[in-house]
Order: structure tokens, then C-alpha cells, then sequence
């Protein structure tokens, strides 16, 4: 036989060879996607809106136009014989995923948020299963997530939770989910990267993935390779391909479990301000590497200032793990229990020193462990809100004074209010440029002023920003 015909032979055996080898080191995922499909559920919510008209998308430029084209408009923008525009009810759908046989279901605070009615639709595994009403336990919205309940006349199949540490880039993933309503899913990838952080919430600490995640995949679960939910999947890129964003699993069971048991959903504070380390300032410190988080400025009675923090102070350890910048400190301090102590390393004066400091309660706005209204929230009638006095700890989170600020703490959704994005968690500081610090305040300026003017304007704080909000007032 020619020696070239060998060659031939030899060769087309070793790439058949290197393919059989590929296939072998590839996964098979069929007996995870079906031992573990059955307990991803399909989420429906419903809430009513105001339907929009031309004024909404053309702003000033429709505002300017003659009478004549404002009643062009009207006569088929939607608009009622009483001016008002039909309010629509909006659906979304979403993803969760059942974490016990008695109907818990956890899924992202974003999918549920503002619903009036939630419907969970069960994987029958042959099509459409059965659609149960789902009750809201709680949520909470700095982390996107939220606990369902469903009540079930059987035992329902669940997953457990894995540990999220313990995974390697590299190592391969599988999503289920219901994509633009494709019930259950199943995509598989790698995690791409750990402790990403696309400035989403104050505890971002994401699982990046590969695996396709589209809308509709919000709350349901990635998963190891031995069928344990070490993520939650909740935001993708949506200019990017194949890069997608999962809370991990040793984040979300602590505060899942929190929102079951009916606790408050608690987190460590310090009581600092603080920046990342740049080369420029670790240069002017004598430190040998840009790492930690400045301390900006120590807040009066508070755990740091009563262990002696100052401001100049870098945080470099937090119980002898390492603080690589601002971002992982605010986690690390929130992974800790409040009255629990924790010893930081600081750099300090071109040395390091040990501190113990036990913590108090970071305390949030947007933080609720029940879904339930305020019962010390006093209505204003023509807005459509339910406020009361801000608390001391919900002015040190959303940095305002002492002397003004009152908490949302319920929207009517058919008042002027919510049309303009006001929130519950939102604090009101003034109204029409004067300070409110109560219920009885803000009526009597909406009465006085805004009845007769057809508008107030609100000044709001949310999180880090404040801004204002003009409401306008039918008459």
C-alpha cells in the first residue's frame, strides 16, 4: 500500500479518534435538564397603568401645538369623554424556582414588583401545567429578590441550594427559565467570571455566564452540575452576547431564609463614608499597593466612630479577609449579622492596626422582609400616598437632614403620584420648594398650592440621588 494512502488512513483515524475524545469530555445534560425542569415554574403578574398618549412621547413639542391638534388627539389617542386616558392592565412574565414541596418559590424582587396579581404556572413536563395564585411573603430590593408561596394539593419537586464559593471559572453551567415565555428552557455555558459588579444595587457581587439568558429568565436557576442552584438568574447585557448575570447562592439563601422566617432582612453597618484606593492616593499613604477602602469621614454615633475610626483610615481586612476595594467592603460588612463583632485591619499612619468594632444595622428604604402597607402610614388623598416621618436610620441611608423628609410608604396606582414614579422607600423633602416632615404638611401644600396652581413639585430622595418630580392635579 502507497505510504501516502497510509498517511490518509492514520490521519482520518486520529481526527475520528479526537473527535470521539471531544464528545466524551463534553457533558451530557439530559438527566439534569429532567431531574431538574420539573421545579422551574412559569411567573405571571399583572398591574394596571395608565395608557399613554401623544402628550407622552412628543413632551413640549405636542404642549406647544394648537387646540386643534390636541383635540386630533384626543379624538384617537384613547382619551375619554372626561379627559382621562383608559388605564390598561400590564402583564410580565418571568422565571422562579420552587425551594420546597410545600410551595416556596423564590424569584427576582424585578419580576414582581408593583404586582396586583401573581400567577405561578407549574412544569406539567408534557405542556402547560397547572396556574396557581401566588401570595408575596416578602422581598427585598437591594438584593432583587422576592419569596413566593403557593398552595399545592401535592407535594411539589424542588432544588437545594449549592455553594456558590466553591465554584471555578471555567466550569460549566446550566440555566432554566422561560425566555420571551418559552416555558422551561434549558441552555448551558460556563461561568465566564465571579464578583462582577455592573452597578445594579450596593451588594453587586454577580456570577457572569455564557449560558443564554434572555427576558423572561429573571428568577430562575443556574445550575452546578450536580443539579444545585448556585445562582439566580437577573440581568443581562442587552447590546452583548453571551454575557449574562446571576446573584450567587450563599448571598441569596441567607436573605431568602430571612423573608421565610419572617424576619426583617438585617445586614452589619459601620457607619463610614468611603472611596476606593487609587495608585495616587496608596502613593501618598506609603502603601505598596492600590487595595482597601478609604475611609472618608466617620459619622457621629455610629459602631466605627465608638471603635475609634478615623477619616484617613484604610480598610484593608475585614476578619483577615482581604478588601480589594469600597464595593467589597460594603458586602463584607452586610454579610455580617448586626451586634455581631468583626476585626478590621487598617492601614494607618504607614503601618497597619487591628480594630474591633461591633456593628449596628444598616437599615434601607427599600428593604421590606413583608409585603404588607405600613399601618402607621397616613393617606393624602389627591396624590394618592400613604406617607409617615422618616425614621433615624432611614435618614442616615439616604443622607438627608434632620429636620425634613417624609417615607412613602404605599402608592395608590390610580393617582397622579404613581404616574410620575414616585415609590414606596422614596423619602419627600419638600413640596413646591418647602420643607415637609409630616402627613398634615404635605396635604395642606397640595391643597393650598397645588389645587389651584394644577401641579406640585416634589423633591425626592432615592438611594444616593435626589431630584424632583412635577405631579400634575386634575381639577
Amino acid at each position: 500500500m502507497p505510504v501516502k494512502k497510509i498517511f490518509i488512513i492514520v490521519l482520518a483515524i486520529a481526527l475520528f479518534a479526537a473527535q470521539q475524545a471531544t464528545a466524551a469530555a463534553l457533558p451530557d445534560f439530559t438527566e439534569l435538564a429532567k431531574g431538574c425542569g420539573p421545579a422551574v415554574v412559569n411567573i405571571g403578574t399583572e398591574r394596571k397603568t395608565q395608557s399613554m398618549g401623544p402628550e407622552d412621547f412628543f413632551g413640549e413639542m405636542f404642549r406647544n401645538m394648537p387646540p386643534g391638534f390636541e383635540r386630533f388627539f384626543d379624538q384617537f389617542g384613547g382619551r375619554g369623554q372626561y379627559g382621562k386616558r383608559p388605564r390598561q392592565r400590564q402583564k410580565s412574565l418571568g422565571s422562579g424556582f420552587l425551594i420546597s414541596a410545600d410551595g416556596y418559590i423564590v424569584t427576582n424582587n424585578h419580576v414582581v414588583a408593583n404586582a396586583e396579581t401573581i400567577h405561578v404556572t407549574l412544569n406539567s413536563g408534557t405542556g402547560r401545567g397547572e396556574s396557581l395564585s401566588a401570595k408575596l411573603v416578602g422581598s427585598d430590593e437591594e438584593s432583587d429578590l422576592a419569596l413566593l408561596k403557593v398552595d399545592a394539593k401535592k407535594s411539589l419537586p424542588y432544588l437545594a441550594f449549592g455553594d456558590s464559593d466553591a465554584l471555578k471559572v471555567g466550569e460549566w453551567l446550566l440555566a432554566i427559565g422561560n425566555p420571551f415565555g418559552l416555558e422551561n428552557t434549558v441552555t448551558a455555558g460556563i461561568l465566564s467570571a465571579k464578583g462582577r459588579n455592573i452597578h445594579a444595587g450596593p451588594f453587586d457581587n454577580f456570577l457572569q455566564t455564557d449560558a443564554s439568558i434572555n427576558p423572561g429568565n429573571s428568577g430562575g436557576p443556574l445550575l452546578n452540575t450536580s443539579g444545585q442552584v448556585v445562582g439566580i438568574n437577573t440581568a443581562i447585557i442587552a447590546s452583548g452576547q453571551g454575557i449574562g448575570f446571576a446573584i450567587p447562592s450563599n448571598m441569596a439563601s441567607k436573605i431568602i431564609t430571612q423573608i421565610k422566617t419572617g424576619k426583617t432582612v438585617s445586614r452589619g453597618w459601620l457607619g463610614v463614608g468611603i472611596q476606593d484606593v487609587d495608585d495616587n492616593t496608596a502613593k501618598a499613604l506609603g502603601m505598596n499597593a492600590s487595595r482597601g477602602a478609604l475611609v472618608e469621614h466617620v459619622m457621629e454615633n455610629e459602631p466605627a466612630a465608638a471603635a475609634g475610626l478615623k477619616d484617613g483610615d484604610v480598610i484593608i481586612e475585614v476578619d483577615r479577609k482581604a478588601i480589594e476595594n469600597a464595593a467589597a467592603l460594603i458586602r463584607a460588612i452586610a454579610d455580617k449579622s448586626p451586634g455581631s463583632s468583626v476585626v478590621l485591619t487598617l492601614w494607618r499612619d504607614g503601618g497597619t492596626v487591628d480594630v474591633k468594632v461591633t456593628l449596628g444595622e444598616r437599615k434601607s428604604a427599600r428593604s421590606e422582609a413583608s409585603a404588607g402597607k405600613d399601618k402607621n402610614g397616613k393617606d393624602e388623598g389627591l396624590l394618592g400616598l400613604s406617607v409617615r416621618p422618616l425614621k433615624t436610620e432611614e435618614r442616615r441611608e439616604l443622607k438627608i437632614g434632620k429636620s425634613e423628609g417624609i417615607m412613602v410608604v404605599d402608592i395608590d396606582p390610580d393617582k397622579p403620584a404613581a404616574r410620575v414614579d414616585i415609590r414606596p422607600g422614596d423619602a419627600i423633602l419638600k413640596v413646591n420648594l418647602k420643607s415637609v416632615n409630616s402627613a398634615e404638611e404635605l396635604s395642606r401644600i397640595v391643597r393650598e398650592e397645588g389645587v389651584k396652581r394644577g401641579a406640585v413639585l416634589l423633591q425626592v430622595a432615592r438611594r444616593d440621588d435626589v431630584f424632583f418630580r412635577t405631579v400634575p392635579l386634575e381639577k
